[in-house]
């Protein structure tokens, strides 16, 4: 039997996982990020000649590294057919197999992430060991079939249950299972559960294979939620093929360039800690905690386009954020600035900071004043599994959107002191506070977990009406 070496390379922000297959000194790649340097550390560590960079689809939750990584390589780059590509690859349909000297690659047509999905089985001698599935079948879910608009949906939520049938029927039951998507991407469906899995384990457990057609595709549509606005920009960025990145810091903003960008409506970014941002910050500035999720919701809310400036307190936040920003096709920040708000203030734009509390602190607040304005910034589906009650529901994606609404909310508020503003750690809702700030709205920032709400004894409602598309 063969002895292949699996090597996964994470990208937790993006919930994503890229590999780098090899046996003896051979190697295939499936799905790199844009930042191949991590891909050619592992080759160089291992001693590892690339042949093939294989595609499963091009993707809607990150710009592909895999265009270029095959070019620097010399390696055949692998996608598949009927799709209009603006580079030469080697495009290639279900049931064709493609030749290597890691293993035999069977390539599989597994429609309904995307139309033109494709799995790849790895087989050495007539049995499949592995199974690289991309966007389609994931740990306890599947790939969600709505990222091409809604005409779409529905007849890839039906390719998508025929595709996983046709990998139990096609696959090898005890081939190892290695997804792309599902570990916290909003390319799954739902939520996926475990990190390692076989064809056989996911038979037995994964809903998709124990559920009809109908009922499963009802359910399926009836459970997803909103996806990033960004996404929109992947799938053209893909199909054109994203050349080389570069990660060098960008020119130094002086304080006056800060002042300047910022008067001018551009997004000047605080990396820093979310903490350290509450305690002290430049008014108008937003904050993006890079130890947190902030490239996904930074996507998510800003204009395409518009220009960015980089606040860290080291350089080494100012590269992390630019790292994770390349992966969705934000390639050069047009500034950074390092240090601390008294480095960067050119006494033309104030200094401001705001209260972070805990929800045993606003149920304590809510008990001294029953009108106490609260914001739930987190998404539909979570809002719909709970919130506290008396608590206005704007989901951060939508907020910069209605920050007028909410301004004039304020004010009619005013009299019962600033906005306390929560989600599901703290992490969102100091994007929000800050925003709000920058548009003059006080505000407390509860940085805390949700599920300590009701453990403070706040009470938690739910809606009668869901938001989820069929919810009763």
């Amino acid at each position: 039997m063969s002895n292949l070496d699996v090597v996964s390379i994470e990208t937790p922000n993006l919930g994503d996982r890229s590999y780098v297959v090899g046996q003896g000194s051979s190697a295939i790649v499936i799905d790199p990020q844009r930042d191949i340097d991590r891909v050619e550390e592992i080759l160089d560590q291992r001693g590892w000649s690339v042949s093939h960079v294989l595609e499963t689809h091009f993707h809607n939750d990150y710009v592909s590294g895999g265009f270029q990584l095959a070019r620097v390589l010399g390696a055949e780059y692998v996608v598949s057919s009927g799709m209009d590509i603006a580079f030469s690859a080697n495009q290639v349909s279900g049931n064709d197999e493609i030749e290597s000297d890691v293993a035999l690659i069977r390539v599989l047509h597994t429609p309904g992430h995307t139309p033109n999905h494709l799995s790849f089985a790895l087989n050495f001698a007539g049995e499949d060991l592995a199974l690289f599935t991309g966007g389609s079948l994931l740990f306890g879910s599947v790939g969600r079939p709505d990222l091409l608009g809604v005409a779409m949906t529905q007849p890839l939520a039906h390719a998508q249950w025929n595709s996983m049938q046709r990998i139990a029927s096609e696959v090898t039951n005890s081939a190892q299972v290695y997804p792309t998507h599902g570990f916290g991407s909003f390319c799954s469906a739902s939520a996926t559960v475990g990190s390692a899995s076989t064809v056989a384990y996911q038979m037995l457990t994964n809903p998709v294979f124990s559920v009809d057609e109908e009922a499963y595709v009802c359910e399926l549509i009836a459970g997803l939620d909103i996806f990033p606005t960004y996404y929109a920009h992947m799938g053209p960025a893909n199909q054109a093929g994203a050349g080389p990145i570069d990660l060098s810091l960008p020119q130094v903003a002086t304080a006056q360039d800060i002042a300047e960008r910022i008067a001018r409506g551009e997004w000047v970014v605080d990396l820093r800690h979310r903490k350290a941002y509450a305690a002290d910050h430049l008014r108008g500035t937003l904050s993006f905690d890079v130890y947190g999720n902030a490239v996904t919701y930074l996507g998510w809310m800003i204009d395409w386009g518009t220009p960015i400036t980089l606040l860290g307190a080291d350089a080494s936040e100012v590269a992390t954020m630019q790292r994770e920003l390349v992966r969705i096709g934000i390639d050069r920040p047009v500034a950074h600035a390092v240090g601390a708000p008294s480095d960067w203030n050119s006494k033309t734009v104030p200094t401001s900071s705001y209260r972070r509390a805990t929800h045993v602190e606003m149920a304590q607040a809510l008990k001294e004043n029953e009108l106490l304005p609260m914001i739930d910034l987190r998404r539909n589906s979570e809002f719909d599994d709970g919130y506290v009650q008396g608590a206005k529901h704007v989901p951060l994606h939508e907020l910069r959107g209605r920050v007028d609404e909410v301004k004039t909310w304020a004010a009619e508020n005013a009299d019962n002191g600033p906005i306390w503003i929560y989600c599901g750690s703290g992490f969102r809702a100091s994007i929000g506070a800050s925003l709000l700030e920058a548009a003059d709205v006080a505000v407390i920032h509860v940085d805390d977990d949700f599920p300590n709400a009701e453990k403070a004894g706040l009470i938690i409602e739910r809606p009668p009406h869901g938001h989820r598309i069929g919810a009763a």
